[in-house]
């Protein structure tokens, strides 16, 4: 078995693990259900469907007068079958602001409380087809509106900032320039990489050495779902690269992780929390004001790609968005900018 296999194998057999886990606390009725949806949902997506299922649980049997006597392990379908509307309604209201048994505080959005309900409709859902309860009462419960957020990501200025900063370190602490004589040339090809082709965090720390071809300017990744494809580089990002892997050959890795692409000052595969870390690091200083993650500086990429080419399908594809029309609410913003440009430029009356 390969590296590339071993990264993505060990990271779905532990989210396996956590849903056991989190299954038992859950009716018995449920792993029937996650074993239903296997075949056309990942472990990710069941797991958030397992957290979610918990706090609905929970919520009914602490809360509800009709299901007070049990524990969620104790419902049964005949239970969920007597499930109302005003249940769910009532619990979605709870979960604007709560609090657990260890005094932990939580709260939801519009985003929040519309993933939880399409949990719950789709859990009802499930056994409603199956004939196992009357209907679906979930589905009768409208989706909270949802008010998109403006798309925060750089600006062209702060891009060159950023990288003319992880290339030179200044405007670090001193603390933060001891660590980045070290990482300087890993942080700006992993910047690089982001900015530039519009990689996922999750594809970024799975990269291995291997699935570079400097030959077409491309690397192999494994989308969501498990579909390989190939991301090309310009000349810019090559170079970045190409400096990275000399200073790579001067590192002896840790058993199991040689082909990793970036490694951690430990010798070992980089985490997604190491990269959200750094990513945070250097852009604190450019712009504190707009909190950039990874998943911003992928939005960077498809905006000026966007303001490129004007081609939203190739963005989407760029992207790997199944749906062009998740990639078209993302970029609704610069194609108003474009109209109002377009408005302004025509002139009716001389002054």
């Amino acid at each position: 078995m390969n590296q590339k296999k071993d990264f993505y194998t060990e990271r779905y057999n532990k989210n396996i693990l956590r849903l056991r886990n989190v299954l038992k606390d859950l009716p018995p009725f449920c792993e029937e259900y996650f074993r239903g949806i296997e075949h056309n949902s990942s472990i990710l997506t069941r797991l958030n469907y397992a957290y979610d299922l918990r706090i609905f649980f929970n919520y009914l049997t602490k809360h509800i007068d009709e299901f007070k006597d049990i524990s969620p392990a104790d419902f049964t379908l005949e239970q969920l079958n007597s499930i109302t509307m005003t249940h769910i309604e009532m619990f979605l209201h709870h979960i604007s602001f709560y609090k657990t048994d260890d005094n932990m505080e939580y709260s939801n959005r519009e985003c929040g409380k519309s993933r939880k309900l399409s949990t719950i409709r789709s859990l009802l859902s499930y056994f409603y087809k199956k004939g196992k309860i009357e209907q679906n009462v979930a589905s009768l419960v409208d989706l909270p509106k949802i008010h998109e957020k403006p798309i925060i990501r750089l600006e062209v200025d702060e891009i060159a900032k950023l990288l003319d900063m992880v290339d030179s370190g200044e405007g670090l602490t001193e603390t933060q320039k001891r660590y980045h004589k070290y990482n300087r040339s890993r942080d700006l090809a992993m910047l690089m990489l982001f900015l530039g082709t519009g990689i996922r965090i999750s594809e970024c720390v799975g990269l291995n050495i291997s699935d570079l071809d400097f030959d077409v300017n491309g690397f192999k990744i494994t989308r969501k779902g498990g579909n390989k494809e190939i991301l090309y580089f310009n000349d810019e990002v090559r170079t970045t690269l190409l400096e990275y892997l000399e200073e790579r050959k001067n590192i002896e890795p840790l058993p199991g992780h040689e082909d990793a692409l970036f490694l951690s000052l430990q010798r070992r595969r980089i985490s997604t929390r190491a990269v959200q870390n750094l990513v945070k690091k250097y852009t604190a200083h450019i712009t504190p004001l707009k909190n950039i993650s990874p998943h911003k500086l992928r939005s960077t990429f498809g905006t000026n790609l966007y303001r490129k080419t004007g081609d939203i399908y190739l963005v989407a594809d760029v992207l790997g968005h199944k749906d062009v029309n998740t990639t078209k609410k993302h970029y609704a913003a610069i194609s108003d900018d474009k109209r109002r440009r377009a408005a302004r430029s025509i002139t009716l009356r001389d002054d």
